[in-house]
C-alpha cells in the first residue's frame, strides 16, 4: 500500500508560484514521484483531461473562477479523487460550500511541511481503501508493464501470431535478427528471414493442427557467409482467459557459441584522460554509463584532477555530442557581470549594455552547458540556475518573456558542498538538484600507478613542442614523483615535466632538472608546537615574505601567512601574491576553512 501511495498522481493549483513551488518539494521530497503544479482553474480542467488524477489541493482564492467552481466541475465531470481545499480565508459559507460538493477536507492557510503530508497521506489512504477498482487497475497495469519488459528484454527471439499465420508482435531480439537481414517489416510467417523460418513455419502449422505445444528441438542452419548455426525452436499455443485459442508463441535461440575474443577491460586513455589504475577504470566505466542518461551531474574533485575533461567525456558520451558544449568558469566572471553572462541580457537592460547578448545558456540549447566552480556563485544567482533546473526557462536581464530552452548542466566544484549546506553559503535544494549523478575524481596521490604513464604523457607532448630529442626519464626521477604528494594533482605534474623538458638538454630527464620539493619529497621533522615562527617585521614585502617561506609546502605557507596577519584573509593572500579566491580555494583544498 505504502508503494502504491507515493506512486499516486498528485494536481496541485494554486495562482501563487512560491506555494506551487514548496508545496511541490514537500511532497516530492517525502518520496511521491508524480506531481504536476497548475495556477489557475482552465489548466487545471485541461490537465485532469490529459491525466487521471489520484488527488487534487487546491486553492479557493484563484485567478479567474474560483476553487470551488473547479471542485464542482470536477464532480459533475465524473472524477471521484479527493479533493482538498485550502483558503487563507476560513469562514463557514466556503467550509459549507465545499463540504456540499465533496471536500475531503478544508484547511487554512498557513500550510506547513508536517500537516501537507498529513493530509495527502490520509486522503491518499482513504481513496486507496475505497477504490479497490484502483488497487485492482494499479496491480494489472503494473503487472502488464513487467510482462512487457520481459517480452522486450529477453535473449531469445520471441514471435507471436494468429490462427492465419499472421504476425502480431516481435520482441527487440526478433525485430535486431530482421534489421541485420535488411528487412525493416514483415507480416507473416512465410516470409521470416532467419535461417530457421522453414522450422518455425513447419512447428506453427503442427501447434495449428493438434493444438498442443512442439517441443524445442534443435535445427542446423547455414549462414550467407558459409558458417553453421544451431537454432533451438519451441513453439506453443497462446490462450486467452476462457481457454480460447488465440494463436501461437514461437520462441527461438541462437545457440551458436561465437570464437572468444581478447577482452582487455582497463584501458590508458579515455577522452583525453591518461591513467590505467583502477580508480581511473571506474572513473571511465562511471563517464560511460551516466553520459547517455540525460540528466544533470557534478563532477568533484581537488583542484587539477580534470574535471573540465571529465565534462568534455560527458558530452561525447551523450546523444548531445553534435550539439555545442558551452563552458563557462564562475570565478572568472565578476560577480555583477554573473547573471548577464549566464543568462545573457536585452539593449539597454544596464549602462553599457548596448546590443542585445544571448547567455551561455542560449548558446547551448540543445546540448550541455558546464558550470566550472560552481560553489563561487551568488545566492541570486544560485536560485535563479535552480528556477532553471526546475522550468528549463530562464528570463534574460532586461526582458519579460521567459525563454525555454534544451540544456543539459554539468557543474563542477573543488569545494565541500556538504559544509557549505549547512553553513548556509550554498542552497540545499540546488545542490541536490545538481547532484543527481555525481562524479567524484581521485586526487594524483591516490593513484600513483599512473604517473608513470602520465609523465611519459607529458615528456612526447613537451618533447615535440620544444624540439628536444629527450627520449626518457630515469628511474630515480621516477621513484621521487611516485613519492611526491602532488598537491596540485595532474595539472602540477604538466608544468613539472615542462619545466624538466625545458632544463633538459640531454636524452634523459635526471633528478636534478625536477623541483627540490619533488627531489626530496620526504617529510621534514616537525617542530615543537611550543615553538613559534618569528614573526615578520612591519614592513617586509610580499617578495621577502615568499622568499622566506620558499623551502615550506603550499598548506604550511597558507598557515604561516595567516598567523603573521592574525587570520586576515584579503592581507593574507596579499602576502602570499595570489587572488583572494585562490586563497579560499587552496584552504577548502588544504581543509583549513577553520
Amino acid at each position: 500500500m505504502e508503494k502504491d501511495l507515493y506512486s499516486a498522481n498528485i494536481l496541485i493549483v494554486d495562482d501563487e508560484e512560491s506555494i506551487r513551488q514548496t508545496f511541490e518539494i514537500f511532497l516530492t521530497s517525502a518520496g511521491y514521484q508524480f506531481v504536476k503544479t497548475v495556477a489557475t482553474f482552465d489548466e487545471a480542467i485541461e490537465a485532469m483531461a490529459q491525466t487521471s488524477y489520484d488527488l487534487i489541493i487546491s486553492d479557493i482564492v484563484l485567478i479567474g473562477p474560483c476553487g470551488t467552481d473547479l471542485l464542482r466541475k470536477t464532480r459533475e465531470s465524473g472524477v471521484k479523487c479527493p479533493v482538498v481545499m485550502i483558503t487563507g480565508f476560513p469562514n463557514l459559507e466556503s467550509a459549507a460550500e465545499s463540504v456540499r460538493h465533496g471536500a475531503f477536507d478544508y484547511i487554512s492557510k498557513p500550510v506547513n511541511k508536517e500537516a501537507l503530508l498529513r493530509f495527502t497521506r490520509q486522503a491518499l489512504q482513504h481513496w486507496y481503501l475505497e477504490n479497490k477498482a484502483w488497487r485492482l487497475q494499479r496491480e494489472n497495469e503494473k503487472y502488464r508493464r513487467y510482462l512487457e519488459t520481459i517480452f522486450r528484454s529477453v535473449s531469445d527471439a520471441i514471435i507471436t501470431v494468429d490462427a492465419n499465420m499472421q504476425i502480431v508482435q516481435l520482441n527487440e531480439t526478433a525485430e535486431q535478427w530482421l534489421k541485420e537481414k535488411g528487412i525493416s517489416n514483415v507480416s507473416d510467417l512465410e516470409h521470416l528471414p532467419f535461417e530457421a523460418s522453414f522450422a518455425c513455419l513447419d512447428d506453427v502449422r503442427k501447434v495449428l493442427q493438434h493444438g498442443t505445444e512442439v517441443r524445442k528441438h534443435l535445427i542446423e542452419c547455414r549462414t550467407d557467409d558459409n558458417k553453421t548455426k544451431m537454432f533451438s525452436v519451441n513453439a506453443s499455443p497462446l490462450r486467452g482467459e476462457d481457454e480460447e485459442f488465440q494463436g501461437v508463441v514461437i520462441v527461438a535461440r541462437n545457440m551458436s557459441i561465437d570464437e572468444p575474443q581478447e577482452i582487455n577491460e582497463n584501458r590508458n586513455r579515455f577522452h583525453g584522460y591518461v591513467g590505467a589504475s583502477p580508480a581511473m577504470q571506474e572513473v571511465y566505466k562511471l563517464i560511460e554509463n551516466i553520459g547517455k542518461v540525460d540528466t544533470a551531474v557534478l563532477i568533484t574533485g581537488e583542484s587539477g584532477t580534470g574535471k573540465e575533461l571529465a565534462a568534455e567525456a560527458l558530452h561525447a558520451e551523450s546523444s548531445r555530442r553534435d550539439k555545442p558544449l558551452i563552458k563557462m568558469d564562475c570565478v572568472s566572471v565578476a560577480e555583477n557581470l554573473l547573471e548577464s553572462e549566464l543568462f545573457g541580457h536585452r539593449k539597454g537592460a544596464f549602462t553599457g549594455a548596448d546590443k542585445d547578448r544571448p547567455g551561455r545558456l542560449l548558446q547551448a540549447d540543445g546540448g550541455t552547458l558546464f558550470l566550472d566552480e560552481i560553489g563561487d556563485i551568488s545566492p541570486r544567482t544560485q536560485l535563479l540556475l535552480l528556477r532553471f533546473l526546475q522550468e528549463k526557462t530562464f528570463t534574460p536581464v532586461g526582458q519579460d518573456e521567459p525563454i525555454h530552452v534544451d540544456v543539459r548542466v554539468i557543474a563542477a566544484t573543488n569545494a565541500n558542498f556538504q559544509k557549505m549546506v549547512k553553513k548556509g553559503q550554498f542552497r540545499e535544494d540546488l545542490y541536490y538538484r545538481l547532484k543527481v549523478i555525481e562524479v567524484k575524481l581521485p586526487p594524483l596521490r591516490e593513484r600513483v600507478v599512473g604517473i608513470p604513464l602520465l609523465a611519459n604523457h607529458f615528456l612526447e607532448l613537451f618533447r615535440k613542442q620544444l624540439g628536444k630529442k629527450i627520449a626518457t626519464i630515469s628511474d630515480q626521477a621516477l621513484e621521487c614523483m611516485s613519492h611526491y604528494s602532488w598537491p596540485g594533482n595532474v595539472r602540477e605534474l604538466r608544468h613539472v615535466m615542462e619545466r624538466a623538458c625545458v632544463l633538459c638538454n640531454g636524452p634523459v630527464l635526471l633528478l636534478k632538472h625536477f623541483p627540490e620539493e619533488i627531489r626530496k619529497p620526504i617529510t621534514k621533522e616537525v617542530q615543537p608546537t611550543s615553538v613559534s615562527p618569528p614573526p615578520i617585521p612591519t614592513g617586509t614585502s610580499t617578495a621577502t615574505f615568499s622568499t622566506n617561506l620558499e623551502h615550506l609546502p603550499d598548506d604550511e605557507k597558507i598557515i604561516e601567512a595567516l598567523r603573521q596577519v592574525k587570520g586576515n584573509k584579503a592581507k593574507a593572500a596579499k602576502l602570499l601574491g595570489v587572488a583572494r579566491s585562490t586563497l579560499y580555494r587552496q584552504m577548502q583544498r588544504y581543509h583549513l576553512e577553520d
